[in-house]
């Protein structure tokens, strides 16, 4: 169970004190890993500055009670090779490295951006398949090959097909990580294999993320669809507009930190704001 955390902001300024309670409530619940500078935490908007302000706090105060991966993908191979190093630098476990957006490589170009970044840097890789940012799907043969490249241990499917999670975890043999990337489907996913989420909820929801697959893992099923059943209107919610416009205010209510987002994003509208609050209140969070 990995948190993909949301960027604070405060005044248009990361809100490092808000960062670091988050961070400690996060091992405190009992997360497994976190995920700094992904999609949740509106990278593209941050400075070089505050890419490594954001990635360095999470690392510190996660204290190495967890581990820390750090988000690195760019759409050029040169850049993430650079961004991965710097991770590295900063002390990070891995490195998440999404497919490269807006140029739409074709699947041997994925392959080779991929195998190369892999060769270059010493983090171990998960990969990131999220065609609905980027605008490229990473197949699951193309996947499975570069499972075979050293270092690339782990990817994270959120293409939104269970049928690409189970051709990945088949044809890997079980020797390579594959975790969802979507909350709702994270259940079904480990039905067919997979071996956690990358989580967007967990920001908010950490607890009864955590016991949901710890409740999986000790083949307590029934229980596990309790509380996954309890969480997805959350989960439907969260992504009603554009992610984390409506993890930040559900974050706000919480007490975790502002709903500030950075445009071109725009806070959540008054109608997702209610839906948010309802999810809460049904997942007894609120």
């Amino acid at each position: 169970m990995y948190t993909a955390l949301i960027t604070p902001f405060r005044d248009n300024q990361v809100d490092v004190d808000a960062l670091e309670i988050l961070v400690i409530n996060q091992v405190n619940a009992g997360i497994h890993g976190l995920v700094a500078c992904g999609t949740t935490a509106e990278t593209p908007t941050l400075t070089d500055d505050e890419f490594e302000l954001v990635a360095s706090t999470v690392i510190k105060t996660a204290d190495k009670k967890v581990p820390v991966l750090v988000g690195t993908g760019q759409n050029d191979t040169d850049k993430t090779i650079a961004r991965t190093k710097l991770a590295s630098q900063l002390g990070a476990d891995g490195a998440l490295v999404v497919t490269p957006y807006y140029n739409k490589p074709q699947q041997e170009g994925l392959f080779l951006h991929f195998k190369e970044i892999a060769e270059a840097c010493q983090l171990p890789m998960m990969l990131y398949n999220v065609p609905g940012r980027t605008g490229v799907c990473m197949t699951a043969q193309t996947t499975c090959r570069l499972a075979r490249v050293p270092r690339i241990v782990a990817v994270k499917e959120a293409s939104g097909s269970l049928s690409a999670i189970r051709d990945i975890v088949s044809g890997t043999f079980n020797e390579f990580d594959v975790l969802s990337g979507d909350d709702g489907m994270a259940l079904g996913s480990w039905a067919l294999g997979s071996c956690g989420v990358v989580s967007v909820a967990s920001n908010v929801a950490c607890g009864p993320m955590v016991q949901m697959w710890e409740a999986w893992k000790a083949g307590k099923v029934k229980e596990a669809a309790e509380i996954d059943r309890r969480l997805g209107p959350l989960y439907t919610a969260l992504f009603v507009e554009t992610s984390p416009a409506p993890v930040k205010f559900a974050a706000e209510l919480l007490g975790i930190c502002s709903r500030e987002v950075r445009k071109p994003l725009v806070s959540a509208s008054s109608q997702t704001q209610e839906l948010i609050r309802a999810a809460l209140v049904h997942a007894k969070l609120l």
